[in-house]
């Protein structure tokens, strides 16, 4: 698009649909894995909400007749806020579920003790919990998550255009089915690091056993940290693996629970 056409399309842009495509695309910085990162700064993130408002404006205008009643205007607003809490909340369930691996690893190795700040979100995070977190940023950029979470976005306009109301019942029942999947996804990648870690406990209990003496605190701390760390080199490629195929479902489940209410 050459830079007369783009002006051209911002000066017939809408304010009413402006204001409404921001509303739908602004969740997507608050709580969606990368745009949401907090080392984007606030203005950039802002400059790429209105860059993508003015760039789905025609896709989601197309055929549409906006109100101009305050009230309708509202409702309307109140509506795409939560489609797009909706659709990115769905998206940051997966990031959540790979990080969660990373936090339940550093519970059982001991790692938990030492908390860091996750530069990706702000808050506190244990090592393991930030390194998952980072991967998985790392292969959501690799394999073009971003450009999967864009296309998804202008595909809910198709679901639920900028006029219609959204099935609430199956938007709740979306959202619910992916927030009770960050465990199960969690138990999914980590489970062969825990049930190594768990092998490596009951080994030492065996042990402390059959040789009382032995300090087995001293010995099974610096233990488990060893055969922890060698199993996540080994098992986090597979991890990884696991991470880009569920992008792709994660982006269709959450369109799946979009429809307009009947």
């Amino acid at each position: 698009m050459s830079p007369q056409e783009t002006a051209e399309q911002i000066s017939g842009l809408q304010p009413v649909a402006f204001v409404l495509l921001l509303a739908r695309i602004s969740p997507l910085f608050v709580i969606a894995p990368l745009f949401s990162s907090s080392t984007i700064p606030p203005r950039v993130k802002g400059l790429i909400a209105v860059a993508l408002a003015v760039g789905m404006c025609p896709v989601a205008t197309a055929g549409q007749t906006l109100p101009t009643d305050p009230v309708l205007v509202v409702e309307l607003l109140v509506k795409e806020l939560l489609v797009g809490l909706a659709f990115a909340f769905a998206l940051s369930c997966l990031l959540a579920g790979f990080q969660a691996v990373g936090a339940l690893l550093d519970i059982q190795i001991g790692f938990a003790f030492g908390a860091t700040v996750d530069p990706m979100t702000g808050g506190q995070g244990a090592v393991l919990g930030k390194l998952y977190a980072m991967v998985g940023v790392a292969i959501l950029v690799a394999i073009g998550g971003d450009q999967l979470i864009i296309a998804g976005l202008a595909r809910t306009y198709d679901l639920v255009p900028l006029t219609a109301f959204p099935e609430l019942r199956s938007m709740v029942s979306g959202t619910f089915s992916a927030f009770s999947g960050i465990f199960v996804a969690a138990l999914q990648v980590g489970a062969p690091v825990l049930m190594t870690l768990l092998l490596t406990d009951a080994a030492f209990a065996m042990v402390s056993r059959v040789v009382p003496q032995m300090n087995v605190f001293a010995v099974g701390f610096p233990a488990k940290v060893i055969v922890g760390m060698l199993m996540i080199v080994v098992t986090l490629p597979f991890a990884a693996g696991w991470f880009g195929d569920r992008l792709t479902g994660s982006v269709a489940s959450a369109l799946s629970t979009l429809k307009v209410a009947g």
